[in-house]
């Protein structure tokens, strides 16, 4: 039987990266170890996990979470680096 952790370790995403998509899609964080994983398969679901992430950053701001917000953003800064969006896709 896997664990919770055999999953997050499992995905190409970092553990932050995994809480975003769970913060963003309201599921349990092995959900969204799933659905990450699903997500970087195609360049357009690499695109959908970076709206995810934006749309957390935004969320925070408009309900004044700033620390919630510098935390996506640097969530978001290494989403950037490990898995870019393609030139095609945007």
């Amino acid at each position: 039987m896997l664990s919770l952790e055999d999953c997050l370790d499992f995905s190409d995403l970092a553990n932050d990266e995994i809480e975003a998509i769970a913060s963003h899609e309201h599921i349990p964080l092995i959900c969204a170890a799933e659905l990450g994983c699903e997500l970087l398969k195609t360049p357009d679901g690499i695109r959908q996990l970076h709206s995810m992430v934006l749309d957390d950053i935004e969320h925070a701001l408009e309900h004044g979470q700033m620390e919630t917000a510098s935390r996506w953003a640097l969530v978001y800064r290494q989403l950037q680096h490990s898995h870019p969006i393609s030139p095609s896709s945007r």
